[in-house]
């Protein structure tokens, strides 16, 4: 097959490339590969049985169209200062205008015209002053919610809008290796992932934009290939959750509180992430079959409780340069703990130095909303460091979000955040291979569905400038 631009992964950074070419009326033939489904294939049987299946060869909430977006809880920062380190390759002023242009075009697609945490001034000053005094960071950011069903409704009718306006999109191909001559990419080797048959895409240009789930693969395309980069940080966490009583006065002010600490005696980053007012606790598996605990958020449908991450930076110094391996081990012997499933323990179990059984939950006022999590003792399976540092971050969260740190508190692990591979590339979005390009979380550049989908639309405009030199 022979096309002028092939682009690996239909998540939001591959998404907006595609659409800024289009929107600028770049005639040029894409092809876009994607090892999943279409969005409205994408569908969890857990919905009917009640527990993860573990589905082969791929898990419908993390792969297909829109990537893990169409089946998050669909939020998009809308501020330069969460996302990631884009601002730093190309300027913060330049990321802070793709991301507001990048937000005009979700709100053409569907996205809800209310924007969160913007509302009650008063209120956040209020929260800030506790967080300052607890010796943490607010970080102001507003919030577009999209919702996890009208993601799915909003990333069908870009869908269609791509297959509507020539682009090709092949799914349920994998991407094997890049073809490559002379320090040049010349296109991709994909794989059937039913038939196993494999297909030479030659292309002009290459696109990389796997997502998070394709962090290990692309570090590994990296080493084989000789593509310049540098292990970056991988992060190390559980989600919290709690009665929406507790989080109310934050979930009303702010949404979703971007809180970020160094608590002692390391100083290691620990952040909140990901916020999910009366939300779900969901377990995603990857393709090694680790399963990991995530929060989804819907805008008709609401739980009693309101989830939240909470993850522990690692960055790590020669001669490690594993840090993805590192994290997935961490994640395998939880699972292992845990059966394969994700695993839940109480705060005040945590502290009392005992694990959780299931008839505590049962007991207690914050009911699971992943039922077939597993009680269990997550302090046999996380670092001492890094469990440390989440005990002594949910204490100063409690000088904030008052009863957060409560004995009926729940923690579900592992929760683990793959962006640790950095491609080094240029502010034209250029690797060290010509015609290579990699883009999103898997990039290391990326963390979240907006600041992905902004540096989406700015490869864009590189291809349409490199054409036209």
């Amino acid at each position: 097959m022979k096309t002028d631009l092939v682009i690996i992964g239909a998540g939001p950074a591959g998404i907006f490339t595609a659409l800024e070419l289009l929107r600028n009326g770049d005639t040029r033939k894409i092809v876009l590969v994607e090892k999943g489904q279409p969005v409205e294939r994408r569908v969890c049987p857990k919905d009917k049985t009640g527990k993860c299946m573990n589905c082969k060869p791929y898990c419908h909430i993390t792969t297909g169209f829109s990537g893990a977006g169409a089946f998050s809880d669909g939020k998009l920062s809308l501020s330069c200062e969460v996302g990631g380190a884009f601002p730093d390759l190309v300027g913060r002023e330049e990321a802070q205008s793709l991301i507001d242009y990048t937000d005009t075009i979700y709100l053409e697609f569907g996205a809800d015209a209310h924007v969160e945490g913007v509302g009650d001034p008063d209120a956040v000053k209020a929260i800030r002053r506790r967080a300052i005094r607890a010796g943490l960071q607010l970080v102001d950011c507003p919030i577009r919610h999209l919702g996890t069903e009208k993601a799915q409704s909003l990333y069908t009718a870009i869908q269609n809008h791509l297959l509507s306006n020539g682009v090709e999109i092949l799914f349920g191909y994998d991407c094997q290796s890049i073809i490559q001559n002379d320090r040049t990419c010349e296109g991709v080797v994909v794989e059937n992932v039913k038939t196993g048959e494999t297909t030479e895409i030659r292309a002009d240009e290459t696109v990389i934009a796997t997502g998070r789930r394709g962090a290990e693969w692309l570090e590994k395309l990296c080493r084989e290939n000789d593509i310049a980069h540098v292990p970056g940080t991988v992060d190390i966490g559980v989600r919290v959750e709690v009665r929406n009583e507790i989080m109310e006065e934050v979930n009303n002010a702010l949404y979703e509180s971007k809180l970020i600490g160094y608590p002692g005696p390391w100083k290691n980053k620990v952040r909140t992430f990901c916020q999910n007012p009366g939300g779900f606790v969901a377990q995603e598996n990857y393709d090694n079959d680790l399963a990991v605990v995530n929060g989804h958020s819907f805008k008709e449908i609401k739980s009693e409780n309101t989830n939240v991450a909470i993850l522990c930076s690692h960055n790590f110094s020669v001669p490690f340069n594993k840090p993805i391996e590192y994290a997935q081990k961490v994640g395998e012997l939880t699972n292992m703990l845990a059966n394969g499933s994700i695993l839940v323990q109480r705060f005040g179990d945590i502290l009392d130095g005992k694990r959780t059984w299931a008839k505590e939950l049962a007991q207690s006022n914050v009911r699971p909303t992943l039922p077939d999590a597993v009680a269990g003792d997550l302090t046999a399976a996380i670092p001492y460091r890094t469990m440390v540092n989440i005990i002594n971050f949910i204490q100063a969260m409690d000088e904030v979000v008052p009863g957060f740190a409560s004995a009926e508190t729940l923690l579900y692990g592992p929760e683990l955040k793959f962006y640790s591979n950095k491609v080094k590339m240029d502010e034209h979005l250029n690797t060290s291979i010509r015609g290579l390009h990699c883009l999103g979380d898997s990039s290391g550049w990326t963390r979240g569905l907006m600041m992905a989908s902004a540096m989406g639309v700015r490869m864009g405009r590189e291809l349409i400038a490199n054409k036209n030199r």
